[in-house]
């Protein structure tokens, strides 16, 4: 590999790794899960035919099935079920962080 694909390589990963961390922080403050996603789509083009387009494709299906899984659960909130669902949600959130930061930190790339 030339120098500049390494760098490119370098620079997603580290992009991956920052977008990780702002999905992060969205538990605390949800705004940062915004930049998050508009980075994703920013860059998915310049990570498409790498193993780093996996890691930018999961943050987004992790991004959009989080919102239709809240967006469920607050609307079912009234009849009790919807605690239910925000709770799975959120772990189910948890781990698909902590499993792309994994593999992103290990040079894996996810399932897709």
């Amino acid at each position: 590999m030339d120098t500049q694909t390494d760098d490119k390589l370098a620079s997603l990963k580290t992009l991956a790794t920052v977008i990780y961390a702002l999905y992060a922080l969205s538990l605390f403050a949800g705004v940062t899960a915004i930049v998050a996603i508009v980075l994703d789509y920013i860059k998915l083009d310049d990570a498409r035919g790498t193993w780093l387009e996996s890691h930018f494709r999961w943050q987004i299906r992790t991004f959009w099935w989080s919102v239709v899984w809240g967006v469920l659960g607050w609307l079912t909130i009234i009849i009790l079920i919807g605690w239910f669902i925000l709770g799975v949600a959120g772990i189910w959130f948890i781990y698909r962080i902590a499993k792309g930061w994994l593999n992103l930190n290990d040079g894996k790339p996810m399932p897709l």
